[in-house]
């Protein structure tokens, strides 16, 4: 019988666990994945970006624990050696129309309380020579990653702390009784006074698998990615982002300096027609359905079907793709960019088409349920993890609301 049991050996996961066992030291915790490796999907598939919360609505989790999370993960990345760069990044205005944006933008990160510099055309290219604005700001907070090295260590601080971390161990079966869990896995069953749903792309399944109710829905958007040669990473000095749409839920594509040296450009996002499918041709007859026969999807691809067009045209079209990127950096050329690995986003979306727009935890009598925590939910981990900490296990009497 263990005393927390954590289904997801993701960042978000792993971060509720040390939270955890920082909290309670003397309690018995398990972490159950489903890979044989920790780390293998939203964690180890993105752009390794510490946020700094500029984009999020004011008042709502996902601003608090992206500015609390960014702190966090920069303290943890300092005192446990793990390699990072608070680089900071630009917003970039590249046409007159982007203006008005910037500025409502620039209101939003003061309420938010981060320290954001407003640039000229010429200021901007004394951060990024090679970039194409009007103007824009400058996030000098902004940092980047690599958050499986992070999850690596978080690992080796839970073992050392005594847990036990199971891989390989794919849930079938969640059991609520009136004093403990029970978890059905491939490989073992295990007993649990109180369970933590972090599963990411699977985390809607295992809602319902623990008797779970809801109008939300995962649905996975693949974000695909290039990345310049080696000879054009000179191109980028930090982090370059275009002023978002906000009729349009991403925030379209941008350039990432990596910890390893290289640049990232992307992601786009398009509806992917599998949980885990990272090539196009990827695809699982019941993630597929699953997608199509829920009405909410259609309510939002028809509110976004320009830009939904444009996404998928950059998916198969690479000069469209390399077009995106020239309006941020018009030196970079076809032959500067090559295809790396995707991601896969696990996004909730609501009946109503509309996608959810906050961190999203639901409680049960004996379980608490992680349902939607894409971006920043790496650079927030930490904090998501001593949010879920605080709450056990009085969480029948609260409910974390949706935004």
């Amino acid at each position: 019988m263990y005393d927390y049991t954590i289904i997801g050996a993701g960042i978000v996961g792993l971060s509720t666990a040390y939270a955890l066992q920082n909290k309670h030291p003397h309690a018995s915790i398990a972490i159950v994945e489903k890979e044989t490796e920790i780390a293998a999907h939203q964690t180890g598939r993105n752009s390794g970006v510490i946020h700094s919360g500029v984009y999020y609505k004011p008042g709502s989790l996902k601003a608090r624990m992206a500015v609390q999370g960014r702190n966090s993960m920069v303290q943890f990345c300092e005192e446990n050696e793990v390699p990072h760069d608070v680089c900071g990044k630009v917003l970039v205005a590249t046409e007159p129309g982007e203006l008005p944006r910037m500025e409502a933008l620039y209101e939003r990160v003061g309420q938010n309380g981060l320290n954001v510099t407003r640039l000229s055309k010429e200021e901007l290219h004394d951060v990024e020579p090679y970039v194409n604005g009007l103007a824009g700001l400058k996030v000098p907070s902004t940092g980047i990653v690599d958050y499986k090295k992070v999850s690596r260590k978080l690992m080796e601080l839970l073992k050392k702390g005594g847990a036990d971390i199971f891989l390989g161990s794919a849930v079938q079966e969640i059991v609520e009784k009136q004093d403990e869990v029970v978890i059905e896995t491939t490989a073992r069953t295990i007993y649990a006074r109180y369970m933590v749903n972090c599963a990411g792309l699977f985390s809607d399944r295992i809602t319902a698998m623990s008797g779970i109710h809801t109008d939300v829905k995962i649905v996975p958007f693949r974000g695909e990615y290039f990345e310049l040669v080696p000879e054009k990473s000179h191109l980028v000095k930090g982090l370059i982002y275009p002023v978002p749409n906000p009729d349009f839920p991403f925030l379209g594509v941008h350039l990432t300096k990596m910890m390893d040296g290289g640049v990232h450009a992307g992601p786009n996002a398009v509806l992917s027609l599998k949980r885990e499918g990272y090539r196009k041709v990827d695809m699982q007859w019941k993630d597929m359905k699953e997608v199509l026969t829920f009405p909410g999807f259609w309510k939002l691809a028809g509110a976004n079907m320009k830009e939904g067009m444009k996404e998928m045209i950059r998916s198969f079209h690479k000069e469209s793709f390399v077009k995106s990127l020239q309006r941020l950096v018009p030196d970079i050329k076809a032959d500067d960019v090559v295809p790396t690995d995707a991601g896969v986003r696990a996004q909730a979306m609501l009946k109503n088409g509309k996608l959810v727009d906050d961190f999203y935890i639901i409680p049960g009598k004996r379980t608490v349920h992680v349902c939607n925590a894409p971006s920043p939910a790496a650079t927030a981990s930490l904090e998501i993890g001593k949010e879920i900490a605080r709450k056990l296990p009085a969480l029948e009497r609260e409910r974390v609301s949706m935004s």
